[in-house]
C-alpha cells in the first residue's frame, strides 16, 4: 500500500526547492552545528572559572591534568567546526592549516582574557553592595557569563571567523537575556548590573570602568542605503562609550557618531542620539514626579460602593 503525505506536506516541500530548505541541505556539512558550539561554550566557562563550572575538583593537585583535558576537548570539539565556518567538510589541507592556526591563536589568548575577566568580577564587587563575595559573583551573575563568552568569542571575531562567534554570544544570550554582539570592543573592569535586556551592538566601543543597567541599548540610529534601498552592511553604526561612564536601567543610546564622553551619568529611561561630554549628567526634568497623601478609604468601601 503506496503511503501517502501528511496535509501540507507537498507544499512544504515545494517551498523547500523555490524558497530555502532542502536547496540548502547540500550545504549543511559546511555548517557549524550550534550544539557542538553550546558544548564548547560550557567548556570554556569551565575552563576560565575551574570548580565553578561543571564538575567541582576534587582536589587541586587534579588541576594540571584537568586543564589539559579540557583544552584537549575543545581542540577536538572546535576544529571541525571551524573546518565547517570556513566552507570545507571534510577539509582541504589549506582549510586544516587554517583552522589549526585559529584554533592554537584562540587558546593562546586564554591566559589574558582569563586576567581581563578578573577585572570584570572586581568590578561586580567594588560596584554593587549585594555581593558577598567573589564566588558568588562567578557562581550567580548572569552577566559575567555573557561577558566572559563575549570576550572569548570576540577574539574569534577578529580572525574573521564566520558564524560561530555569533553562536557563541547567542548561546549567552538565550541563558543571560543579555545580548552583546561578539563585534563590540569593551575595555576593563566591564560591570552590567542585574542585566535583563542590555542590547550592545557590533560596532560598540566601550572603555574602561564602565557600568551599565539593565535594559539599556547601546544601538544603531539608522542604517544607509545603497542606491537599490537596500541596507549597506558595515560601518561604525553604534555609539562609543568612554571611562568611567555609567548608564543607568532602560536608557538607549544610539548612534556610530554618538559618543559619551568620560565619566558621565546616563539617568533612568533617557534616549540620546547626539555625544555628551566629558563629566555630565544626563537626567530628564519635564516631568516631575509627584507623591500626594491618599484619601482616607471607608471601612468595607471599594471604588464608591459598599460590599455586602
Amino acid at each position: 500500500m503506496e503511503s501517502t503525505l501528511p496535509e501540507g506536506a507537498e507544499g512544504l516541500l515545494q517551498t523547500y526547492t523555490e524558497h530555502g530548505g532542502i536547496n540548502y541541505l547540500d550545504a549543511v556539512a559546511t555548517l557549524p552545528s550550534r550544539s557542538a558550539i553550546d558544548a564548547a561554550c560550557e567548556e570554556l566557562m569551565s575552563v576560565m572559572f575551574p570548580g565553578f563550572r561543571g564538575e567541582a575538583l576534587v582536589d587541586s593537585s587534579d588541576l594540571p591534568q584537568i586543564t589539559r583535558s579540557r583544552l584537549k576537548n575543545l581542540q577536538a570539539r572546535l576544529k571541525p567546526e571551524i573546518c565547517k565556518s570556513l566552507g570545507k567538510f571534510p577539509p582541504n589541507d589549506a582549510v586544516e592549516e587554517r583552522a589549526d592556526e585559529l584554533l592554537a591563536n584562540f587558546l593562546s589568548q586564554l591566559p589574558a582574557l582569563r586576567k581581563m575577566l578578573w577585572t570584570d568580577i572586581d568590578a561586580a564587587y567594588e560596584g554593587d553592595p549585594a555581593a558577598k563575595s567573589y564566588e558568588e559573583i562567578i557562581l550567580a551573575y548572569p552577566a559575567l557569563e555573557a561577558i566572559t563568552i563575549q570576550r572569548m568569542a570576540h577574539e574569534l571575531y577578529l580572525k574573521e571567523l564566520p558564524l560561530i562567534p555569533r553562536i557563541m554570544t547567542e548561546w549567552a544570550h538565550s541563558r543571560t537575556g543579555i545580548d552583546i554582539h561578539p563585534g563590540a570592543k569593551i575595555g576593563s573592569h566591564f560591570f552590567i548590573d542585574h542585566g535583563t535586556g542590555v542590547v550592545i551592538g557590533e560596532t560598540c566601543e566601550i572603555g574602561a570602568r564602565v557600568k551599565l543597567y539593565h535594559g539599556v541599548t547601546l544601538g544603531a540610529r539608522s542604517f544607509q542605503k545603497d542606491e537599490r534601498g537596500k541596507i549597506k552592511k558595515g560601518g561604525k553604526r553604534h555609539p562609543t562609550v568612554q571611562d568611567d561612564v555609567t548608564i543607568y536601567p532602560n536608557s538607549t543610546v544610539l548612534g556610530g557618531e554618538t559618543v559619551i564622553g568620560a565619566r558621565t551619568t546616563i539617568g533612568g529611561n533617557g534616549f540620546l542620539v547626539q555625544s555628551v561630554p566629558a563629566d555630565s549628567l544626563v537626567f530628564y526634568e519635564e516631568k516631575q514626579l509627584q507623591i500626594v497623601q491618599k484619601r482616607p478609604r471607608v471601612l468595607g468601601q471599594t471604588n464608591g460602593r459598599f460590599n455586602g
